[in-house]
């Protein structure tokens, strides 16, 4: 098994006084039956239904939390004791309505048992007009494996430990950017992972990806509330491959003639579900970093290995040996916006945005935007010297940020520099390897607790 970072985060919500029930959400088969079974182990005892087999009958037969438990220990042979630790996992509970109110019941009557529910399709519950108590759970999101969760699998603890710490010497440089190469190519559905770690073949993984493929758009009709949104959700999950990393328009998407409100409603249960994202851009360069939703946004696709399959790309990673290279950049910035994804899920933060100038026929534009306290802090995904940089340096103009950031495949290093004249706004420049990407938020804080002092001026 591919040892997942979250089972981190779900020892400290077993742990914590104030436990709830716990939501697990997540994009199909990135893992979260696995994972929580796989944490079962650490437990006295496991109970896990599936509520689209015959363990929804238990939820239909009882209207009493007690009793449903009460039945459940039966059942399992497992004696009702406050003093052990015993897990109920409730997988794919949308199927089942009744047990989604039960949750409430459980935090309140049966503080005692530790409840877990996921879902491939928690999206579906809209169409019965069923929402999940609130105040009564707590919520964990489960990503596609991130590029340190990959490497650890590969390689073990110790390269991965270089990439926590960001402490990759000199001499690792180039074998750590080809594994992050080969990671971008593969992507991160853990299916994909374990076939490519055991084969080293990367064409064998092409059945595996139109598998979950031919799943999502099955899915479309759980997903969606009459004929026609099925149609639309399959045009959508056929087509917005091929849009990933760009900034798009709603009204005729993909050569459609659907209208804008049709594919934005579409696109919108897709996001609910975790298949894409739409990440809108702010115009501010001040905290806090508040998406326009009246702008066009970019398109994200769950993950980076299903839309290299999706958009025929995967011979350019053979060919070209620059990341920045294949698909006309758009790999780097999708997989960079992957990586920032797990990122932002550590700090409980929803929204991912990039920054375009607010000014009349202005065209600056930064790939990602980071808020890092009461900063924003400029992400460009980029190769070339600092006079390249223009909209970096536009952001920087205009908001007169310290740090700015250069994800790239060079090494890493911190320069001191400053805009163009007439400006020349100066900064501190953070040349930033795709490998640690997945590690921003702590490159950051090293910097900010040291004020920049032993960080390598390039």
């Amino acid at each position: 098994m591919i040892e997942r970072d979250l089972l981190q985060q779900l020892r400290a919500w077993r742990d914590s006084s104030r436990r709830k029930p716990l939501v697990l959400r997540g994009a199909r088969q990135v893992g979260k039956t696995t994972l929580v079974k796989e944490f079962g182990k650490e437990f006295d005892a496991l109970i896990a239904l599936n509520l689209e087999k015959d363990d929804a009958e238990v939820f239909r037969r009882f209207n009493d939390v007690n009793e449903v438990w009460q039945y459940l220990c039966l059942k399992h042979h497992i004696v009702q004791d406050k003093s052990r630790k015993i897990l109920l996992f409730i997988d794919e509970i949308q199927e089942e309505p009744k047990a989604v109110g039960m949750l409430r019941y459980f935090y309140e009557d049966l503080p005692w048992v530790y409840v877990i529910a996921a879902g491939s399709r928690l999206q579906s519950l809209m169409k019965q007009r069923v929402s999940f108590p609130v105040g009564r759970v707590d919520y964990l999101t489960l990503r596609p494996c991130s590029f340190v969760e990959y490497l650890r699998a590969k390689e073990g603890d110790v390269w991965a430990d270089m990439l926590l710490n960001q402490s990759v010497p000199a001499f690792m440089h180039e074998e750590m950017i080809a594994a992050f190469n080969t990671y971008t190519l593969v992507g991160g559905m853990p299916e994909a992972v374990s076939e490519y770690l055991d084969r080293q073949d990367v064409e064998r993984l092409s059945p595996i990806f139109n598998s979950l493929i031919k799943g999502y758009n099955e899915d479309a009709e759980k997903f969606a509330q009459n004929a026609e949104q099925v149609k639309i959700l399959r045009h959508i999950l056929r087509s917005a491959w091929l849009s990933a990393a760009e900034t798009i328009t709603f009204a005729g998407f993909a050569n459609s003639s659907y209208t804008s409100a049709q594919i934005h409603h579409g696109m919108d249960l897709l996001e609910r579900a975790y298949l894409l994202s739409l990440d809108y851009p702010i115009t501010s360069t001040a905290a806090p970093a508040l998406p326009s939703a009246r702008r066009a946004p970019k398109l994200m696709m769950v993950d980076t290995g299903l839309t290299n399959f999706m958009a025929g790309i995967q011979l350019e990673y053979l060919q070209n040996k620059e990341l920045l290279d294949t698909w006309r950049g758009r790999a780097a910035e999708h997989i960079v916006a992957q990586e920032l994804r797990v990122v932002l899920d550590r700090h409980y933060r929803e929204q991912l945005c990039f920054w375009v100038r607010d000014k009349k026929g202005a065209s600056a534009e930064v790939d990602f935007v980071w808020q890092d306290g009461p900063s924003i802090v400029p992400i460009e995904v980029k190769a070339g010297t600092n006079a390249h940089l223009r909209s970096l340096h536009s952001f920087v103009n205009c908001g007169g940020c310290a740090v700015a950031v250069r994800v790239w495949s060079g090494p890493f290093g911190v320069q001191e520099v400053e805009t163009p004249a007439p400006d020349r706004n100066p900064f501190r420049l953070i040349n930033l390897p795709f490998y640690y990407v997945g590690q921003l938020d702590r490159v950051l804080e090293r910097m900010r607790e040291q004020g920049g002092a032993g960080l390598p001026l390039a």
